[in-house]
C-alpha cells in the first residue's frame, strides 16, 4: 500500500511540473499570450495606416483639391500670381556664457 501511495505522490508531481514547467504550460501560454497581443497592437496600429493612406489615395483619385494640397505642402509650390509667406516658429535663444 505505501508502495502505491508513492507511486500516486510521483505521478501528481511530475504531472504538476509537466503542467507549470513543460511543453505547452504555463510558462510557454503566457509567452505566447503576450506575444499574441505585442502583435494584435501591432496590426491595429497597421490597420490604422492603412485607412489614412486609402483615405489619401481616394482624395487624390477624386479631385485636383488633394494633388493641390500635397504640391503645396510637400513641393513648395504656388500659383501664379500668389505670394509665398513661410511663419517659422520662433527659436528660443541661447545662453550666452
Amino acid at each position: 500500500m505505501r508502495f502505491f501511495q508513492l507511486a500516486l505522490l510521483v505521478l501528481a508531481l511530475f504531472i504538476q511540473y509537466r503542467l507549470w514547467f513543460g511543453h505547452n504550460g504555463v510558462e510557454d501560454y503566457t509567452r505566447i499570450k503576450s506575444v499574441v497581443k505585442s502583435h494584435q497592437e501591432t496590426n491595429a496600429n497597421l490597420s490604422k495606416r492603412n485607412k489614412l493612406l486609402k483615405a489619401d489615395i481616394d482624395d487624390l483619385k477624386l479631385g485636383l483639391e488633394g494633388v493641390e494640397e500635397r504640391a503645396r505642402h510637400e513641393l513648395g509650390m504656388i500659383k501664379p500670381g500668389e505670394t509665398f509667406i513661410r511663419v517659422l516658429p520662433k527659436v528660443p535663444h541661447e545662453k550666452k556664457r
